[in-house]
């Protein structure tokens, strides 16, 4: 049976999510929901429906998973625990700060629906957030650092569109050279927020707007900028779209740590990632774990759940026997 997807919300994420239900054949897309008037909304999937967010609930018995498209500064929030009352849902959520707090409110909602909700998922936190769990429990005498970028953010560009007076943006995350060759030398440097990335910034304002305001907002954010170096500056549309349309991005995960008697001998365990699209390796994560989520359910599990409490097979359309026999 095909696992029948849908998309809440069609922007750079929902159209990457569109991309990957068709690499998967054990996928559908049944429905793509949005804030706009639907007849506006073209989608590259022939003959799939695309339904105003008012009438999702009509869909409940058409979709076995719900897939949220939105931002995490405003959308998720509300979406995800309104929407696990009535779907198996998964989400990017990636506010770190505020995901215990975000987990607690898509528990509750899924526990009394019997639903499944799969939350930050993505490649930080996601994929990210996997390999500093397997680089803890190996190496247990070490240091876990994470580098971010350098590469457009989709959650702090959101960020600073919902500004008053912002009518685009787009965010670089950049990592300091000097703080990256320290963690990998083996030397386990203290590095602070600040010390480790930049975060630089280009804006487009909407015409009289404030610009000393917007940039002081964007500089004073918390959970954003607020412990960064952060620049900012302001271009034209123009500029926005010849210079700053691709969604490029990446990383590193470093564990460093000792083993032995005396501790003696050094390791580094060190995972990268390297994106032309963004949002696309962000919706192709979503989507394995879309696949989980529906499976979790079928085995009646209900509740919140995240990448680091979903076994790793259940990401795979191929069945125990094959990934044993082709991974092990």
């Amino acid at each position: 049976m095909s696992i029948r997807i849908g998309i809440f919300g069609y922007g750079n994420l929902g159209r990457g999510v569109e991309a990957a239900i068709r690499q998967n054949r054990d996928m559908t897309l049944s429905a793509v929901f949005t804030r706009r008037d639907p007849s506006s909304l073209k989608i590259a999937t022939e003959g799939v429906p695309v339904v105003h967010v008012d009438d999702v609930q009509k869909w409940t018995d058409k979709i076995d998973v719900m897939i949220l498209c939105g931002g995490s500064a405003t959308d998720l929030p509300e979406q995800t625990p309104a929407l696990a009352k009535y779907f198996n849902v998964v989400d990017s959520f990636d506010t770190h700060a505020k995901i215990p707090e975000h987990f607690e409110n898509v528990d509750k909602s899924a526990r009394e629906s019997g639903k499944v909700g799969i939350i930050s998922v993505g490649w930080d936190p996601g994929m990210f957030s996997l390999n500093r769990l397997f680089g803890g429990a190996v190496l247990v005498d070490g240091k876990d650092y994470t580098f971010w970028g350098k590469g457009v953010s989709q959650g702090h560009s959101d960020a600073i569109r919902r500004i008053e007076g912002v009518a685009d943006a787009r965010q670089y995350t950049i990592p300091i050279d000097s703080a990256l060759e320290a963690v990998r030398s083996g030397s386990n440097p203290e590095l602070t927020t600040r010390e480790k990335h930049l975060r630089e910034c280009f804006v487009v304002a909407k015409e009289g707007a404030d610009l000393a305001r917007i940039e002081n907002e964007i500089k004073t954010m918390p959970n954003y900028f607020a412990d960064y170096d952060t620049t900012v500056h302001f271009i034209s549309a123009e500029e926005l779209k010849a210079n700053h349309s691709r969604l490029m991005h990446g990383g590193f995960v470093i564990r460093s740590g000792r083993t032995g008697l005396d501790l003696e001998n050094n390791h580094i365990i060190e995972y990268s990632l390297k994106l032309d699209s963004n949002p696309e390796f962000t919706a192709s994560v979503i989507v394995a774990y879309a696949r989980a989520a529906y499976r979790l359910n079928g085995e009646g599990a209900c509740g919140c759940k995240t990448v680091l409490d979903i076994p790793p097979a259940y990401l795979s359309a191929k069945d125990g026997a094959t990934l044993r026999k082709e991974l092990l």
